[in-house]
């Protein structure tokens, strides 16, 4: 009844590819499409009423009514999609290859179609990229099947009639929806290949573990080294007299012996030199500090720039 949800077996058919076809080249895709699955579906005695197919496009969903033994999808029907792929791709440029995937759950109906998240997970089996991967790596293969890991559980496991679980591989897949587990099967193989690695993420890296988007921010600046205080400016030197340091004469005690390496005694004329120890300096000082003279001052001029 419309409305009501109702238990069914989704299968949910994908054509690998489909994207890159022509608009001359899709309607033949489709009709194909539509070949292998409903001969597999007729040969498997699976018929409307009992069968609900709806168009995708690119794609088929199918969903079955509850007294359909499922079964006989993962057996039967699978074998006989496959051996249809393989004889309608013997004589193709482009083969057909497909992707089908199978959950079991809660379906509602209405006059539009079939909903429900158990026709989403199936839907995102059969598009999710670890089981587009294992198809590329499957190379000459016309078919890759994805089952849920309740069908895997339910009616993969015990076996059946072309049912061999040890066919099966699993893989944890990230969906929309959330991770979760899906078991992959090629037939014809006994075991299906490796998807390329990553593949079982579907959603973008993690931003977290990735880091912060954008460029980087700037360094911060260096620290400036301390100037000297704007109260105390540095005298200006005389042309004979030795160069002192803008912070040579601080007011405080303790920067005395800072103000004497700074400040080092002017060169001694030549000839007073050779005859005796006595040193003539001319000293000019602004402001107030400690005048430290080296050696025997036989003459001090004193200048405060204003003539005294």
């Amino acid at each position: 009844m419309e409305g009501e949800a109702a238990y069914g077996f989704i299968v949910n058919v994908d054509a690998q590819g489909s994207g890159l076809l022509t608009d001359t080249e899709k309607p033949e895709m489709r009709r194909r499409l539509y070949d292998v699955t409903g001969t597999a579906f007729e040969r498997a005695g699976i018929r409307p009423p009992r069968l609900y197919q709806e168009d995708r496009g690119d794609g088929i969903l199918g969903v079955l009514a509850p007294d359909v033994p499922p079964v006989r999808v993962v057996g039967e029907w699978i074998e006989q999609l496959h051996q249809n792929l393989r004889e309608t791709n013997q004589h193709l440029r482009k083969p057909l290859r497909l992707r089908v995937g199978l959950h079991i759950g809660r379906v509602t109906a209405d006059a539009h179609g079939r909903s429900g998240r158990a026709v989403d997970l199936a839907c995102r089996l059969a598009d999710c990229t670890v089981t587009k991967a294992i198809l590329r790596a499957a190379d000459g293969a016309p078919l890759v099947v994805a089952a849920s890991d309740r069908v895997h559980e339910d009616f993969i496991l015990p076996g059946g009639r072309w049912v061999d679980p040890g066919h099966y591989r699993r893989h944890d897949v990230d969906l929309k929806e959330g991770r979760t587990t899906a078991w992959f099967m090629v037939p014809g193989r006994s075991e299906p290949p490796e998807p390329e690695p990553h593949a079982e993420r579907e959603q973008a890296p993690d931003t977290a573990a990735a880091g912060p988007a954008g460029p980087l921010p700037p360094h911060p600046p260096r620290p400036q080294q301390p100037q000297a205080e704007e109260t105390t400016p540095a005298a200006p030197v005389a042309a004979d007299a030795a160069p002192v340091a803008a912070d040579a004469a601080p007011a405080a005690e303790e920067a005395a012996p800072a103000a004497e390496e700074a400040a080092p005694a002017a060169p001694v004329a030549a000839d007073e030199a050779a005859a005796t120890d006595r040193v003539v300096q001319n000293i000019h000082q602004h402001g107030t500090g400690r005048i430290v003279v080296g050696g025997t001052i036989d003459t001090i001029n004193f200048s405060d720039g204003g003539g005294r």
